[in-house]
Order: structure tokens, then sequence, then C-alpha cells
């Protein structure tokens, strides 16, 4: 499978419009959670798969050579990955997502106080 890259066709869009890669990108399983695991520095790769509920090795893998393909991830010389300016923007831009999923968690809860 090809990383997604903007002026390219993607999943579900022939257009290559860069949202439409990310979308792509974001929307193939783990790799979001990758970037949010990778948001407070370095982790090396066993930790990082156990901070992903032990994913397999090989899906791991799989998803890193995404990451770092789309130069999201970069992998340092002690062998620990961590998040690039282009991640950490990644990361950026999902934390208005967290809020909003803090809201609606608590509005199907009915706690309207969040």
């Amino acid at each position: 499978m090809t990383v997604p890259r903007p002026g390219q066709p993607v999943r579900g869009s022939a257009t290559g419009r860069p949202v439409m890669a990310a979308l792509d990108l974001f929307g193939r399983r783990w790799n979001l959670r990758i970037v949010w695991e990778l948001r407070h520095g370095p982790v090396g790769f066993r930790a990082l798969q156990q901070r992903c509920d032990n994913m397999s090795s090989s899906v791991l893998r799989q998803r890193l050579t995404e990451l770092l393909d789309a130069r999201l991830v970069a992998q340092q010389p002690d062998t620990a990955y961590t998040l690039t300016d282009l991640g950490h923007g990644a990361y950026q831009a999902l934390r208005p997502l967290m809020r909003w999923s803090d809201r609606w968690s608590a509005a199907l809860t009915g706690d309207d106080n969040a």
C-alpha cells in the first residue's frame, strides 16, 4: 500500500487535495494513535507497541514506515521514534478534536457541565 501524498489520488478521492491525502493517512488504523503516543517525546519500539495496546509488531512497523515516509515521524540514532515538526503540527491539529470529543462524551452521558 502506498503512502498518501498530496497531489496524487488517494482512497476516496481522485483529486489529490492535501486534506484528502491527510484524511487517508490518518484514516489508517493506528496512525493517529502513534502520533498521539509520541506527543510527549521519543519512544522506543517496544514501549510504543505497549502504549498502542500491544498491536502486532508487523503492523506497528508498517505504520511507522508510512509515518516516516510522510515525514511525520523520525527515527533517532538510538532507534527511538519521535515526531518531526510536521508531526507536532498534526498533533496540534488534533487538540481541538480532543476538546470536542470531551464535550461529545459529556453530552452523551448527560453531564452538561463539561
